[in-house]
């Protein structure tokens, strides 16, 4: 049975429903009250689009709740794989809309970020694999909430160039710290730790969690504008381009 307004008994709102698929492992959850009350999630090599839908199916039938209490859909705006990117975004737009939601976007490696809440003052640097031998990066650490902030911006580059510019104790977490962790562990030794592989796929139910910092903001993005974070072009624009 669905719940409705009236019978969302212990569940205080806003409900967000979130999206999650910059990376192979994509999922999908549901937030409130700074907690998680349902996650789907699953690592394929086959595109998110076959499993999505039928992910967010499964969790409002599994939780009773249904669109007309689902207050904001989240959705991870990347960096990340432009299909995956394309596709959570394309999905997040058409649910919020078509469940009258607000529409929030959260950047990929904040949510990465945050699943290392609470470390003290040592630097986390979230790495995803790029490709090309690249990887998107950016530097956190955590502030009086103990809640990693980023302290410039995003980047696209090198491992070996971001080794270059890591000169204290650090935290990678990512499947970028998986692609190339023998050439971490090669440049920075000492200075670096590397956290269980349990922490090296973004979730949906961190991705909603920040959201719900978000929504207290009123930081929500209009789904006619919405787009996804690249920060660098895609394929398809080089070759037009060309």
């Amino acid at each position: 049975m669905a719940h409705t307004e009236k019978d969302l008994k212990g569940v205080h709102k806003p409900i967000i429903l979130a999206l999650e698929t910059a990376t192979m492992c994509g999922s999908v959850a549901l937030v409130a009250d700074n907690r998680c009350l349902a996650e789907f999630s699953l690592q394929t090599g086959e595109t998110h689009s076959r499993r999505l839908l039928a992910g967010v199916d499964w969790l409002l039938q599994e939780t009773g709740i249904d669109w007309p209490v689902i207050d904001a859909v989240a959705v991870s705006l990347g960096p990340g794989s432009f299909t995956g990117l394309r596709i959570g975004l394309a999905t997040a737009k058409g649910l919020a809309m078509a469940g009258r939601a607000e529409l929030i976007g959260v950047g990929t490696l904040d949510g990465l970020a945050a699943q290392l809440f609470a470390v003290g003052e040592i630097l986390i640097c979230p790495v995803l694999d790029a490709r090309k031998k690249e990887v998107y990066c950016g530097f956190y650490k955590c502030d009086n909430q103990s809640m990693p902030r980023l302290l410039e911006e995003y980047m696209v580059i090198g491992p070996e160039a971001l080794c270059a510019m890591i000169h204290e104790p650090v935290v990678l977490l990512g499947d970028g710290a998986a692609v190339y962790g023998d050439l971490f562990r090669e440049k920075l030794v000492d200075l670096l730790t590397i956290p269980p592989s349990s922490t090296f796929f973004p979730r949906a139910a961190t991705i909603g969690l920040l959201a719900l910092d978000k929504w207290q903001k009123n930081e929500f993005i209009d789904p006619e504008e919405a787009a996804p974070i690249y920060i660098r072009p895609s394929e398809a624009e080089l070759q037009f381009g060309k």
